[in-house]
């Protein structure tokens, strides 16, 4: 399988972890969002990424998407089986998404508007969701047991995406989040390769 996908992205890295995790061989395909490329936009009218396309002539898209197609693909084994924990993680997988949306949209401000156009009341709205968002996890951060699930992989991606575009402006008041991701990292020993990239 395909994996339309980029190194800095935290929705690819999520996909990226948990197949590396279940052992699903993908042929992960670097592409600019921004210049729109055919094999993108032919694929995913949104032209967003990741996108997986399937050995099936498949495409499947957004990130949850393909994180429930490999749920189905692997036996089920990436969210619990009974149905209040799999609500627990889904809800996880959701904050940790929706935060990382947050945190991408501050960064194409600052990105794709000239100093003097930037909407600054916007970046700190979506900062201070940031905020809320960050001080939930930290106050209960999700334990680690013998099985890794969808969730741990939504939040060690927003973790290392905080590291690599946020640097020194969370850390101080999460510790908690940082020993988690060194939790994290224990049991996934390919964290540092795969988590997002600049």
């Amino acid at each position: 399988m395909r994996l339309l996908c980029s190194s800095t992205s935290p929705f690819s890295s999520k996909v990226r972890m948990a197949a590396r995790h279940l052992g699903i061989e993908l042929n992960e395909i670097r592409v600019d969002t921004n210049a729109g490329p055919n094999v993108l936009v032919d694929n995913n009218p949104l032209g967003k990424i990741p996108t997986l396309l399937t050995d099936d002539g498949e495409a499947i898209f957004d990130s949850r998407s393909i994180m429930h197609y490999f749920h189905r693909m692997k036996g089920k084994t990436l969210y619990p089986a009974k149905d209040g924990k799999r609500t627990e993680v889904e809800v996880l997988e959701a904050l940790c998404d929706g935060t990382a949306e947050c945190l991408l949209s501050i960064v194409y401000e600052r990105r794709l508007r000239d100093s003097d156009k930037q909407h600054q009341p916007w970046i700190d709205r979506q900062w201070t969701k940031v905020g809320r968002a960050l001080t939930h996890l930290n106050a209960e951060p999700p334990k680690i047991g013998k099985k890794l699930h969808g969730g741990h992989f939504a939040l060690a991606a927003l973790l290392g995406y905080l590291q690599l575009r946020f640097e020194g402006e969370w850390e101080a008041d999460h510790a908690d989040l940082i020993a988690w991701a060194r939790k994290f990292e224990k049991h996934f020993p390919d964290y540092q390769a795969m988590k997002p990239q600049g």
